[in-house]
């Protein structure tokens, strides 16, 4: 019997790069993320053109510096305050833009006089595009690989946020663990520094125990050569030798 075909490769391959290549062309919403330093008895803030309508959220979380805390709020353009919370660590907060403008967001840590904090923040605006053409603004029933390239995509923001997450976790950890070293340090040089202090007054007291204690007011003995009882009154003195 002859040899067998050889089977084709199951799929073509042509297929497999279709969800990538919708994958690549979706576009996340438009939105900035950054850390910066905020320092002691200061406030930060930014801005953002916001069209009526448009839906945006804020994500911040502090990563360092005294009890990782800090004050924020949001405001429209007309000055109302949309958004304040008080010395938080983390948050999140989503809004839908009710007037066209310029929204600003502040970040405050003016009620701290000498800690400074590195805080992270990620602010989004807009509605997040479909990933497939025919998904907007209709109701039509997927294939399975375009059910494929939705899962595959909410799979993949999933991934983005977690790593963020993790990212974020990972550095205020790393910053607790730095500071957590400076005080073990400082701690370890003031405990050295006493022992040594402690070390050289014992020996002092201890040598103060066994040194010599002479009386005061008394003139030291004369180790010189022992004179004879002094002649009476009027006597000649005896010649010595």
């Amino acid at each position: 019997m002859g040899r067998a075909a050889p089977r084709p490769a199951s799929g073509p391959p042509l297929l497999l790069l279709l969800p990538l290549l919708l994958l690549l062309r979706a576009e996340r919403a438009r939105g900035t993320e950054l850390t910066f330093e905020l320092p002691d008895s200061a406030k930060q803030c930014f801005h953002q053109d916001v069209e009526q309508g448009a839906r945006f959220s804020l994500d911040f979380q502090v990563i360092s510096g005294g009890h990782y805390d800090v004050d924020c709020y949001v405001q429209d353009p007309l000055g109302s305050t949309v958004y304040s919370e008080t010395k938080k660590q983390y948050d999140s907060f989503t809004h839908r833009a009710a007037h066209a403008g310029v929204y600003q967001f502040c970040f405050s840590n003016e009620f701290s006089t000498f800690s400074h904090k590195i805080v992270y923040f990620d602010f989004q605006v807009g509605d997040e595009p479909p990933i497939l053409p025919e998904m907007g603004g209709k109701v039509t029933a997927l294939t399975q690989m375009e059910s494929a390239c939705v899962t595959i995509h909410e799979a993949l923001r999933t991934v983005i946020d977690s790593q963020t997450h993790y990212r974020l976790r990972e550095a205020q950890d790393r910053a607790r663990a730095e500071d957590l070293h400076s005080r073990v340090s400082y701690w370890s040089l003031g405990e050295t520094v006493a022992l040594c202090v402690v070390g050289v007054g014992q020996v002092v007291l201890l040598k103060s125990f066994f040194a010599e204690k002479r009386p005061s007011g008394r003139p030291p003995p004369s180790w010189g050569v022992l004179a004879g009882p002094s002649p009476p009154d009027g006597a000649a003195p005896r010649p010595q030798g």
